[in-house]
């Protein structure tokens, strides 16, 4: 059976050898962080900080660090969970297997969350104040909650059947925020929080908000699933975690309270104060800057006696919440051909940050066979992809057709990108939307929310073949230099910072960067080499951009956005489709309106450090 409470999960991870205490006193100021960082990027245990600086609550971290601990903690009804997702698919196949699905109705009956008249968490009072601390990045605007389950209700249909339990940004201190009385809240309008703020604005009604943190790791992570609407997370979370969720019922003008958190804020968001939220470190590697953001007037902190905070670090990934994308594919990578039918296979990419880049697998039916085939239903695919949650958010999209190659694995990256570099017909597989809405934690489209998307839909048989070496008495314009091969067919190039160029004389009316793209675009005829290269990616430093994979993605996808910074050689726009005949051109440079990019304090860095050297406790923990 699954964990009642955080601190059984604890006892356990500890028996098994999975948990650490760490018994030094630690600073919730950037030291707890770094220790996260550190630990998860060496695939370690969980951590638990016995003694925080300025704070009597001990600190975890690390809980979801590996996809074999996060499989570890669910491993009694994930399989049932799993099955439960396949009837969801086809509810045919019970009747194939009758007995693989022998463990659906115990997690049917755990859905339903139980309704108690009290709980360890009403056990004790405690102030915002008294709360650790916590501060990731050196540049975060004050102390954030990073791992809170923020609970809210339907103001037209308020109950749990109608609730939504989401892991939005909680800021705890800093700016403007009345001590202890307020906290704040990051969340866009399209999240499930969103709309229960918005129908509670409409109906002139109180917007109550519970925060719980701790209690039943099934609960963390069911406020990250992309769950479909109808389904109330406190139902996944009662199904994942084996037994039904607890519920303390507060009265009609009041949230029910998680029974067995381990902390819990209630109060009621103001409906006529913003204030500026932020910064705070994100997970596309970058700071998301001050904005204005809804307020929480606080009512009561509660605690339970033995309370214990876990915390993450968001930040470039590969992070924790690596693991969390990881376990959500596996159980609902199953559901993606029923919500778009015709898509096999959708991958957020986690080293771009997420959201900015999407690969999809999908068909390409629409063609006769005796028509030479090109991109039909995958565009229509691709259209719905993009009107799906947090699919919705995706900057660059790349599909491909199944039928072209079946084997073809959307997990590998390098591959998908092979794939499709190899079909891809610059002059009709590219498709802008241009004015939308992207990411807003993404600001390569110079303001907050705004932004565009492209689509590159690919399919047919290979065109190209792709080089790995560059050829002899290769040559670029004066200012770009260093070309550095990052994936067959891709070729980054390293150049002038964006505010050091200089406009090419004849192109005097445009901006400065602009005319040097175009400059270094027009420097190139359709026989010269670099067209080989079907990617080209203009970068501040090509050779970090080409040291692994990862940084590839990263470089490219979060400091570009597509209408403005996707170029290409042998340019034209033909009834308002724009192409090219050579390379596709991407600059990738950092640009005056990005945000900065996340480091570590050198002096936090070098006390970890010192935790890791023989006879610490962290020696053979971290490198």
């Amino acid at each position: 059976m699954g964990y009642p409470t955080l601190a059984a999960c604890l006892r356990d991870l500890e028996r098994t050898r999975q948990l650490v205490r760490l018994k030094e006193e630690i600073d919730p100021y950037l030291e707890a962080a770094e220790i996260q960082r550190r630990v998860c990027q060496a695939g370690g245990p969980a951590i638990l900080l016995t003694r925080v600086k300025g704070c009597r609550f001990p600190m975890v971290c690390n809980l979801f660090g590996t996809l074999e601990r996060t499989r570890f903690l669910f491993r009694d009804m994930l399989d049932a969970v799993r099955h439960l997702v396949e009837l969801k698919v086809d509810p045919a196949h019970f009747w194939t297997r009758p007995w693989r699905y022998r463990d659906v109705p115990r997690a049917l009956w755990f859905m339903r969350p139980k309704f108690v008249s009290g709980g360890p968490i009403l056990a004790h009072e405690a102030t915002i104040a008294q709360l650790p601390q916590q501060v990731s990045w050196p540049k975060d605007g004050g102390a954030f909650i990073t791992l809170p389950q923020v609970y809210t209700e339907d103001a037209d249909r308020p109950s749990w059947r109608h609730s939504n339990l989401g892991m939005y940004r909680v800021q705890l201190s800093g700016n403007e925020y009345v001590r202890d009385r307020q906290v704040g809240l990051h969340y866009q309008i399209h999240r499930g929080i969103g709309v229960h703020h918005a129908k509670a604005l409409a109906k002139g009604v109180p917007f109550r908000v519970s925060i719980f943190v701790g209690g039943p790791p099934s609960m963390t992570l069911a406020a990250v699933m992309p769950l479909p609407e109808g389904m109330p997370e406190l139902a996944f979370a009662g199904a994942l975690g084996g037994r039904r969720i607890r519920l303390i019922d507060c009265g009609p003008s009041a949230s029910p309270i998680a029974a067995d958190a381990d902390f819990c804020i209630t109060g009621t968001v103001d409906p006529g104060t913003l204030l500026a939220e932020g910064p705070f470190g994100d997970h596309l590697g970058y700071y998301s800057l001050q904005h204005p953001f809804p307020v929480l007037n606080v009512d009561k902190v509660y605690h339970r006696p033995d309370a214990v905070w876990p915390f993450t670090v968001v930040g470039r990934p590969p992070q924790e919440d690596t693991s969390f994308g990881r376990i959500i594919h596996e159980i609902t990578g199953p559901i993606i051909p029923t919500v778009v039918h015709g898509v096999h296979a959708v991958h957020a990419v986690d080293a771009a940050g997420v959201h900015p880049l999407l690969l999809a697998i999908g068909s390409e039916r629409y063609a006769p066979y005796n028509e030479r085939r090109r991109p039909q239903e995958l565009l229509t695919s691709a259209n719905a992809l993009l009107g799906q949650g947090q699919l919705s958010l995706a900057k660059f999209l790349l599909i491909v057709a199944r039928e072209d190659d079946p084997s073809l694995d959307i997990h590998d990256i390098p591959a998908f990108f092979r794939h499709l570099l190899e079909r891809a017909d610059w002059t009709r597989d590219l498709h802008f939307q241009t004015c939308t809405t992207i990411d807003t934690l993404d600001y390569s489209g110079g303001q907050l929310n705004e932004g565009s998307k492209l689509v590159i839909a690919a399919c047919g048989p290979k065109r190209r073949e792709l080089p790995t070496l560059l050829s002899d008495g290769f040559s670029l314009p004066d200012g770009f230099s260093r070309p550095r091969i990052c994936l067959p067919g891709v070729l980054a190039i390293q150049s002038p910072a964006f505010s050091d160029t200089i406009a090419h004389q004849d192109d005097g009316r445009l901006g400065r960067d602009e005319a040097a793209i175009r400059h270094f675009c027009a420097a190139f005829g359709g026989g010269h080499v670099i067209n080989r290269f079907p990617l080209v990616v203009l970068v501040d430093d090509s050779d970090f951009t080409a040291r692994s994979l990862n940084d590839f993605l990263w470089v490219t996808f979060t400091r570009s956005n597509p209408a403005a910074d996707v170029h290409g050689l042998g340019a034209f726009t033909r009834q308002k489709h724009w192409g090219c005949g050579g390379s596709l051109v991407f600059d990738a440079r950092i640009k005056p309106w990005h945000a900065p990019p996340l480091v570590e304090d050198p002096d936090v860095t070098r006390r970890i450090n010192a935790l890791a050297s023989p006879g610490r406790p962290l020696h053979g923990i971290i490198g």
